[in-house]
């Protein structure tokens, strides 16, 4: 019998259940983002399974609201200064990445298998969840989109989370009963409540990913600037951390999955394809800058933002770099990825 069959309380019961079966051997592996990437293998089993269970959107956003939070305490004074220093190399790896995935899309829209903004829209370096809204406004297949938006988030996720363990880049762990460590809650209840304000004015503003970017800008300035010390619950970061994960793996359904049967072996291809050269792009960094492995890799992979973060916040490497080119990345393929997407599909 499939999850389908289950009423929406007993399905969600058993994506938790098999959240724990998967996060707890790899917490107690060392992995980085275990937290993550177990409820996200919950989430795709119980959605192959027939599961019709959806993260509610309101959750989805306010999960975001909390990692641009969390991100934002690790962010230092020398954010910008990241950027300013590195601007022209910066540039160099964004444009490149945008690149070869454009170039992907436009191979896969030469094969005949998926049109053109589709093909476009679903190859594009950015964050899914943008990148689905934006395709869906510009008449692309929008569960083709998310098909590959996510697959790709998936092996980047994971491609990262494995790298990060077994290059040595560990984050320190944090044993269960530091979970519920008392903070202080009136100044976690207002940035809390500002965070909300901030990522309910980005969306607003039509800003990209605007309920993450706005909040982690505001928290970023007040916390490196010493006005405020942001200071958060382990046991919410755990809650988004396992939400996250859910809203990723949920997202394979047998109905996508069987709209995009023709379209798997060459998505597949195309991740790895894009993989393979962020890679190369980040021994470039290597090269050029002295910076870490994992940092120049986490800096390079090409989305999602937000699960990126997360697996940069738990491993040891420069989060001030990682996010500024990750989110250099997403400012430029949300301002040209229309134009860019119509023009190649034009050609194509």
């Amino acid at each position: 019998m499939g999850f389908g069959k289950l009423p929406a309380a007993l399905q969600w019961l058993a994506v938790g259940a098999l959240s724990v079966v998967t996060t707890v051997p790899l917490e107690l592996g060392g992995f980085p983002a275990a937290l993550l990437i177990g409820p996200m293998l919950a989430g795709i089993a119980v959605a192959l399974g027939g599961g019709t269970i959806r993260l509610p959107r309101i959750f989805f956003f306010v999960v975001q609201v909390v990692l641009a939070l969390m991100i934002a305490t690790t962010v230092s004074e020398d954010f910008l200064g990241t950027f300013q220093r590195n601007w022209p190399l910066m540039l160099f790896v964004v444009a490149s990445v945008i690149s070869v995935s454009t170039l992907c899309g436009w191979l896969i829209t030469r094969t005949g298998i998926l049109p053109g903004t589709t093909a476009i829209w679903g190859s594009s370096a950015g964050a899914a969840s943008t990148m689905m809204m934006m395709a869906e406004a510009y008449g692309a297949d929008a569960r083709l989109v998310a098909f590959m938006q996510y697959l790709r988030v998936v092996f980047v996720a994971s491609l990262a989370t494995l790298v990060a363990h077994f290059g040595g880049h560990d984050g320190v762990a944090v044993p269960p009963h530091a979970w519920f460590e008392p903070v202080p809650l009136p100044p976690l209840v207002s940035m809390l409540a500002v965070g909300i304000v901030c990522g309910l004015a980005g969306q607003k503003l039509r800003i990209p990913a605007g309920a993450f970017l706005v909040p982690f800008a505001l928290a970023a300035v007040l916390n490196a600037s010493g006005t405020v010390k942001i200071e958060l619950p382990q046991w919410l970061l755990v809650i988004a951390f396992t939400l996250l994960g859910w809203n990723i793996g949920l997202g394979f359904t047998r109905a996508i999955l069987l709209h995009a049967r023709r379209a798997l072996l060459p998505t597949v291809l195309s991740i790895v394809a894009l993989i393979s050269f962020s890679g190369l792009l980040a021994g470039l960094l290597v090269l050029v800058l002295g910076i870490d492995p994992l940092t120049a890799y986490l800096s390079t992979s090409p989305g999602g933002l937000d699960s990126i973060a997360v697996i940069a916040a738990s491993s040891n490497v420069d989060v001030a770099f990682v996010m500024a080119l990750q989110t250099a990345r997403l400012i430029l393929v949300t301002l040209f990825g229309p134009w860019l997407a119509r023009f190649v599909a034009d050609r194509a």
